[in-house]
């Protein structure tokens, strides 16, 4: 894999811990083999690629990511295609399960994964701590945040993006003055407290956090010491408020389209329209970005291919529209359309595969039609299989999301 560094930006006295460990329950079965970062998205990609990326753009060179829940996919990802940096040169991304050094438990929430790793930030010793959520698709220049929070001598800054007012009750929201200081917390509010001079907008936290390292040390061990949810969102940022420096950094989306983009895929509904949305003609998120590459492992696979063209008259022609195709697809005389598929997908003869998303080491035989499902990894779809056209039927055999979108588990075997 070819791998272009930005040289250009350094930022040697911040660290960059990423929490990896969620279950991600509501993307079941998607994440009933693997952690939610570790689900694959967009054919070639991970979730957590996304927040990897925007770090080595940002000039990040010191990552730490926390895993815990089912870690070993994600783990083995990051081995293969995230080990490029040069560790004598004091830059790393390195994978940190829980070690259980101040307990027996595993991370209780998000504050308790940097709390019980404090002893890792402290060896390291950065002025600044940026804390990132592994789980959501987005592009961010984390340096700017940190000029930010350097030009506002803040103690804490919070990552907000605007959303509408009308939309903002499935959003934590932080109430900000007119200098975007931090003055109350919302959760999930039915009425939003506006950001001022903006009526209609509320700040939702995003879940990324700068620190300076001693002043949040301080209130991860309080909080440590107490009953709590040990979450950032709902304790370690409302208790520093109240006595240090918080402010609200508005988000500033590198992907440089009109509205600003920021998903957290978190439901199979909104996974499947947010894989769909990349085929098509003009996608909200651009993976064509020269500026802003997003990297991955690749293996090394051959080129798609479709067959079956000069049979065309008899309904046998291998033909994908508007769709992802990724390396190593055979397309042999089946019909795709509107759809993602990822590396070593083989669709055979007189099939159809429609607004759905495939992924690795399928094979759909034929006279198959597919629609608007997710197909895991390693699973031979039996030839005259229908699947997503029937969802009474298709309820008895696999998962179906509130929307109709069927969902077949890794490696399940289609009778």
């Amino acid at each position: 894999m070819g791998i272009s560094i930005n040289t250009e930006k350094s930022m040697p006295n911040v660290l960059a811990m990423i929490m990896a460990g969620g279950k991600g329950e509501r993307l079941a079965p998607l994440t009933l083999h693997r952690a939610k970062p570790a689900v694959p998205f967009g054919g070639k990609f991970r979730i957590v690629d996304f927040t990897l990326s925007n770090c080595i753009n940002s000039g990040l060179r010191k990552i730490v990511v926390l895993t815990q829940y089912k870690s070993h996919s994600l783990e083995r990802h990051l081995s293969l295609g995230w080990n490029f940096l040069n560790q004598e040169l004091g830059e790393y991304i390195m994978t940190l399960p829980p070690q259980q050094r101040v307990d027996e438990h595993w991370y209780q929430g998000t504050a308790d994964a940097i709390y019980q790793n404090f002893y890792t930030i402290e060896k390291e010793n950065p002025d600044y701590l940026i804390v990132l959520s592994g789980d959501h698709i987005y592009k961010m220049d984390y340096s700017k945040m940190l000029a930010y929070h350097r030009k506002t001598k803040a103690d804490a800054t919070v990552g907000a993006i605007e959303v509408p007012c009308n939309e903002a009750s499935g959003f934590g929201i932080v109430e900000v003055d007119d200098d975007y200081r931090i003055i109350g917390f919302q959760e999930k509010p039915k009425k939003p407290k506006p950001i001022p001079g903006k009526e209609d907008l509320a700040f939702a936290s995003m879940g990324i956090y700068i620190f300076n390292t001693k002043t949040v040390r301080e209130f991860l061990f309080e909080d440590a010491a107490k009953s709590s949810s040990h979450d950032f969102g709902k304790d370690i940022i409302p208790a520093m408020h109240k006595s240090c420096k918080v402010v609200a950094y508005n988000f500033r989306d590198e992907n440089r389209k009109k509205a600003k983009y920021w998903r957290d895929v978190g439901t199979i509904d909104s996974y499947w329209e947010a894989n769909l949305d990349l085929a098509s003609v003009e996608p909200l998120f651009n993976l064509y970005d020269a500026n802003w590459p997003i990297r991955t492992y690749q293996g090394q696979y051959p080129p798609a291919k479709f067959v079956f063209a000069q049979e065309f008259k008899g309904g046998r022609l291998g033909i994908a529209l508007d769709s992802i195709v990724s390396s190593g697809v055979i397309i042999s005389g089946g019909r795709v359309q509107n759809s993602v598929l990822s590396h070593n997908v083989r669709v055979n003869s007189y099939s159809e595969v429609h607004d759905s998303v495939i992924m690795e080491r399928v094979e759909i035989g034929r006279h198959c039609k597919i629609r608007k499902t997710i197909i895991d990894k390693d699973v031979k779809v039996p030839s005259g299989t229908t699947i997503g056209y029937d969802l009474e039927d298709d309820r008895r055999r696999f998962t179906v999301s509130e929307n109709g979108v069927v969902v077949v588990s890794k490696g399940q075997v289609i009778a």
